[in-house]
């Protein structure tokens, strides 16, 4: 793992600071005062949720796809690019990534099983 990268092992898995998406987050906020022409993001974010929305379906397809059937070096792009999308749309309903973090952190110690009942069901 690069030394820029912030992290820790927990067992066998790398866990990537938060710091990375916290980042990425605040450069697609940036992105908000680039013009079109120069910024994918801010042309994503400019076709608003369904837009966003769709490519974020696009991704979280080509995520799986890679997961079945491709590499691991092709599995960890598709998932950085769903990662970074998820992100766009975050930005776009103008919910902070920090706040889904938070989310995150509430459920840590929780089983899975216990936390889906917590939240009435099934979803």
């Amino acid at each position: 793992m690069p030394a820029s990268v912030g992290g820790v092992f927990f067992g066998r898995c790398y866990i990537m600071s938060q710091d990375t998406l916290l980042a990425l987050a605040a450069v697609v906020r940036q992105r908000r005062n680039a013009t079109g022409d120069t910024s994918y993001t801010r042309k994503l974010l400019d076709g608003g949720v369904k837009t966003c929305g769709k490519k974020l379906a696009e991704e979280a397809a080509e995520t799986i796809m890679a997961a079945v059937s491709e590499s691991d070096e092709a599995l960890k792009a598709e998932a950085a690019d769903l990662l970074y999308h998820l992100i766009v749309l975050l930005e776009v309903r103008e919910v902070s990534l920090s706040d889904v973090i938070g989310v995150l952190e509430g459920r840590m110690g929780r089983s899975g099983v216990d936390e889906k009942a917590a939240r009435g069901g099934s979803r």
